[in-house]
């Protein structure tokens, strides 16, 4: 799906640059020469997770698709530890290399955005990907989406396997079957995401559970649903409308752009109009999106504390050492991508099958 790949690039780019704005010392001695550009970046690049949160329910549902054509049990347990399996294996990776970088460079930069030294539970915390319920420390930027991700996709699992429950034994050639399945998983998906939208989104206490981001990642779910529906208009305007309801009752920018990427996923799909964005730089962002953004916070802090000690006051250098820092993340995130998340990942998965 080539537009899956461009927003995740897309994506994938902005969120770096957030964090490169975000975190200084760099973004603070370069803010003179380009303010409104890296306040933007500041302000704003983070809005970029909800294209990823739209586009992971919108692949999950995808996912979960295939259980109901075939009529076959969705296996919760296994699902999830497959889901942990696959987030994890990188992402502790990438901690590892986040914590001995940080050690490495703490005598040189003296700076809010180095990690202080972990001690053993708060690295377990990270590992399980507790940290946020526990509130130590992030070890890494980013590591709270990783966790989000898998309460993300533990609850549309469970609310997918609760639908085939409650609609009870199902023939895959019944259409009927088929049909109360649907409507019980949309209806249980549908509730969620309205209370997630109406309620858990507008208490910032809730931040840390997959509660307050399941409306956008329900957003993306349905989006792809609607693709498979008789009417499948109806449904996104139905979509649109319930978007358009949680906005009236609390204009939220975040919930503005996951409706607007939802929509756009679905006109597309339904259109069959991917390939006019199928291009090599964009597949490969897409890609190695993942790995970039693991892996990129170590990167952007060798960059920080090396011109720190170099260009401690030179806008122009402060600048160019962050345009540096992202071409040398997405280098390391394509490094990265194809020794630990796709060949170690892959080896690991197949020896754990094996051993079962």
């Amino acid at each position: 799906m080539p537009l899956v790949d461009a927003l995740k690039g897309v994506a994938c780019v902005l969120i770096v640059s957030h964090h490169l704005a975000f975190y200084g010392p760099m973004s603070d001695v370069a803010l003179s020469l380009a303010p409104s550009l890296i306040s933007w970046l500041y302000d704003y690049g983070r809005l970029a997770v909800q294209v990823f949160l739209v586009m992971a329910g919108f692949l999950t549902a995808g996912q979960l698709s295939r259980f109901a054509r075939s009529g076959q049990c969705v296996p919760l347990m296994s699902l999830v530890w497959q889901r942990y399996l696959r987030l994890a294996i990188p992402y502790v990776s990438a901690l590892l290399v986040a914590i001995v970088i940080a050690a490495l460079i703490r005598p040189w930069l003296h700076h809010e955005s180095v990690p202080s030294a972990p001690d053993f539970w708060r690295v377990i915390s990270h590992v399980f990907m507790l940290h946020n319920w526990v509130g130590h420390e992030a070890l890494s930027a980013g590591v709270w989406y990783v966790a989000i991700d898998l309460q993300l996709y533990s609850l549309a699992v469970l609310l997918f396997w609760i639908g085939q429950k409650l609609a009870g034994p199902m023939d895959p050639h019944d259409v009927v079957a088929r049909s109360r399945l649907t409507a019980w998983v949309v209806s249980l998906t549908s509730m969620l995401m309205l209370a997630s939208l109406l309620f858990f989104n507008r208490d910032a206490g809730f931040d840390i559970t997959g509660l307050y981001f399941f409306g956008s990642y329900a957003l993306g779910m349905m989006a792809r649903w609607a693709s498979g529906r008789r009417h499948p208009w109806l449904w996104l305007a139905a979509l649109a409308a319930v978007g358009g309801l949680a906005l009236m009752l609390e204009f939220r920018i975040r919930i503005a752009i996951a409706l607007a990427t939802s929509m756009v996923l679905g006109v597309v799909l339904l259109r069959g109009s991917w390939h006019w964005l199928h291009h090599g730089l964009l597949a490969w962002l897409g890609r190695i999106s993942y790995s970039v953004f693991l892996i990129h916070f170590p990167v952007c802090l060798v960059f920080n504390a090396a011109w720190h000690q170099w260009f401690p006051t030179q806008p122009w250098m402060n600048i160019l050492g962050m345009g540096l820092a992202l071409v040398t993340s997405l280098a390391c995130g394509h490094l990265f991508w194809a020794l630990v998340e796709n060949r170690g990942s892959a080896k690991v998965m197949g020896a754990l099958g094996a051993l079962r």
